[in-house]
């Protein structure tokens, strides 16, 4: 079973969200696809800045499965 993590989206880069741990010292973003992010989580890409999402660890700590928190 693999662990889901809260993150938070910062902003938008191209086609690209850019995103952080939901922590008071989050580490620096990591960018992932944000056409991909908001098929999985069932909202439109000009929704995600800004937004709390949930999403599996997976290999190498990459994040998939995303879902609105």
């Amino acid at each position: 079973m693999s662990e889901r993590v809260t993150v938070k989206v910062l902003l938008l880069v191209g086609d690209q969200a850019e995103i952080v741990a939901d922590v008071a010292d989050p580490a620096d973003p990591v960018r992932y696809p944000a056409q991909v992010i908001a098929e999985e989580a069932g909202v439109s890409v000009r929704e995600l800045a800004g937004m709390r999402l949930t999403a599996e660890v997976g290999p190498s700590d990459r994040l998939a499965g995303w879902r609105v928190a």
